[in-house]
């Protein structure tokens, strides 16, 4: 008979410093002996949304998977934050800049007091969808034409995961959005994206925004990384911040509806001719809890 294998996890919050709020995600700080299987019963066993596993490690390299509800996914913005802390809670870093080598690329990833800046993969962007696909989306999330900003962008950006990004007039708008599930499931697997990103600004380069994820499983994810850097490279991209500075900053607010609220900063880098040339996810992360887990 097979012995039973003891993995030892963590539950930790991203983008918040207060246990209980931000986006909790399951990691396994060394999942070298799991397979794929495993990974995946693991994740669903600890009833988190998304999971991170380390699977090998190399000087300042780390080999991590990323699962979410329906099954294994090229990055999670918000499992890569949260595993730079936990790794620097456990003394596992050899310095204050290592990489992550993920299904989406290697990724760098550079601590600072209080918070880590995550590379995220190369953003890339797809034509925006007729207005006849946006107004099936407007539909199934519960508004109506009204609460669309004319003169923010919306469209279709890869960040990670391919996302539809809607502009909304004002953060209570968004919160009033009361998405049915199911046709936004199959909204999103006809147009080919995983999630629905509204964001609506309140500030100068702050944003409100809110995540639903039905297509993966998630009705609305809490407070997301991956959406939240394409939105960066979307607004970049389109002008809405401008283009001639080396770098641009912008913070995103989120959880709020669903009692978790969590703070996350994008960091979009520019070349001398405007192009970006990588975008970076910053924020907190607090352990909430840890155990181990019998397979």
């Amino acid at each position: 008979m097979p012995q039973p294998h003891r993995v030892p996890y963590l539950l930790v919050d991203a983008f918040t410093t207060t246990p209980g709020g931000g986006n909790r995600v399951a990691l396994v700080l060394d999942a070298s002996r799991l397979a794929h299987e495993q990974m995946h019963q693991v994740a669903t066993q600890l009833g988190q949304s998304q999971a991170a596993f380390i699977t090998g490690w190399d000087g300042p390299g780390f080999e991590v998977r990323f699962f979410a509800a329906g099954g294994e996914v090229t990055f999670s913005g918000h499992a890569a934050v949260a595993l730079a802390h936990a790794l620097a809670r456990e003394g596992q870093l050899p310095g204050e800049k290592f990489y992550l080598r993920t299904l989406g690329g290697t990724l760098q990833v550079q601590r600072e007091t209080g918070q880590v800046w995550v590379e995220t993969p190369t953003p890339r962007f797809r034509d925006p969808p007729p207005w006849q696909a946006l107004q099936a989306f407007i539909e199934a999330l519960g508004a109506n034409e009204r609460y669309l900003h004319r003169g923010l962008p919306y469209g279709i950006a890869y960040s990670g995961l391919w996302t539809l990004f809607m502009p909304m007039v004002a953060p209570g708008l968004i919160d009033a959005l009361e998405p049915e599930m199911e046709p936004l499931a199959e909204l999103s697997q006809k147009l080919e994206v995983a999630t629905i990103h509204t964001y609506a600004p309140y500030g100068p380069r702050r944003f409100y925004a809110r995540t639903f994820a039905p297509a993966l499983g998630i009705p609305e994810d809490p407070v997301t990384g991956s959406p939240n850097a394409a939105l960066g490279a979307l607004l970049a991209r389109a002008g809405v911040v401008p283009r001639w500075e080396e770098a641009i900053h912008l913070t995103i607010t989120q959880g709020h509806r669903m009692g978790g609220p969590g703070l996350v900063e994008v960091r979009v880098e520019y070349g001398p001719a405007g192009n970006i040339l990588g975008v970076y996810l910053g924020g907190a992360a607090v352990v909430a809890e840890s155990g181990v887990l019998t397979l």
